[in-house]
């Protein structure tokens, strides 16, 4: 995807944000021009600090967004985030200007062409917060979207198991949920009754993808209505998953945002979300989830076909 035309989607109005957005996107397209920022911001960095330490957040900020943002691309994917300290993350985020983050998120990749995750997952249903979390095991590939996914036995759930492949049905899935159908498997609507019982979300929801969507949708709305959009900033493990925790909290909650306040875990090595935690407008949360593992893999049909000998169907 060309890098001018992805900063570009974002919505046009006479806001700073948005002069800042067309800087970097027209900086972000000259290849050459970019790869000399680069050098420059390395330069600017490496006189500054002491050899093989890591830059302070002062000099980070120094740099302009479109170098800010191939920084913070580089240092995911050479590993120099996870060698920083609580602080010094901290210290760092804070300094980014705010359109760097929405920016790296966008330009991706948001997951792999396919993958294997495992995630724990609570939501409050009629009312309820659970005791404990679904803890599932999911495949999902692409082109088309296929998905297996099973709930585990330390979790909520345990033993249910679901299959959605496109090619065959896009708005139905196969699978026992419970009860009855935890003895006879069958198709059913992605967002009928059944699958709303025991989740918000259709289980196309599943995976990284859906996460840097929703978010990415939000951003636009911050600037649609000329929110600020700087984010408070700390360090969590969650699950025993090191992120950097980033709580937006909107001018308007739901329905217009997904919620009223809004904590993402970006992860430390790649350009997507690891962890949510979402507050309704009344201040309960109401959504959480940690993406524990994520594991790029191939898939053969077998692994979306009922018929596979490991699956209980």
């Amino acid at each position: 995807m060309n890098t001018a035309s992805t900063l570009a989607s974002l919505p046009r109005q006479p806001r700073r944000a948005f002069r800042a957005i067309a800087c970097a996107a027209l900086a972000l397209a000259c290849a050459g021009a970019f790869a000399q920022d680069d050098n420059a911001a390395s330069e600017q960095i490496g006189a500054a600090a002491p050899q093989g330490a890591a830059p302070s957040a002062a000099e980070v900020s120094k740099l302009s967004v479109d170098q800010q943002v191939r920084w913070l691309q580089k240092a995911q994917k050479s590993g120099a985030l996870v060698k920083m300290d609580d602080a010094q993350l901290t210290a760092l985020f804070q300094a980014l200007d705010p359109l760097v983050v929405p920016t790296v998120i966008k330009l991706g990749p948001s997951g792999y062409p396919s993958y294997e995750f495992t995630l724990s997952r609570w939501e409050r249903l009629n009312g309820k917060w659970p005791s404990k979390p679904a803890h599932m095991l999911v495949k999902l590939d692409h082109d088309p979207l296929r998905i297996y996914a099973k709930w585990l036995p330390d979790g909520e759930h345990s033993g249910e198991e679901v299959i959605y492949d496109a090619s065959k049905k896009s708005d139905e899935m196969y699978g026992h949920l419970g009860g009855l159908l935890g003895v006879m498997p069958m198709w059913t609507a992605l967002d009928g009754t059944l699958a709303r019982s025991q989740s918000n979300h259709k289980i196309t929801d599943l995976g990284t993808e859906f996460i840097v969507s929703q978010f990415m949708t939000d951003a636009k709305k911050y600037v649609e209505v000329g929110a600020p959009y700087k984010p408070e900033v700390e360090v969590k493990t969650m699950n025993g998953v090191r992120v950097v925790a980033l709580t937006y909290t909107s001018p308007s909650g739901k329905p217009q945002f997904y919620a009223k306040k809004q904590t993402l875990g970006l992860d430390l090595r790649h350009p997507y979300f690891r962890t949510v935690e979402a507050y309704g407008d009344d201040g309960q949360i109401f959504e959480k989830i940690v993406i524990d593992s994520i594991t790029p893999k191939s898939f053969d049909a077998e692994a979306f076909d009922p018929k596979n000998p490991d699956y209980k169907f």
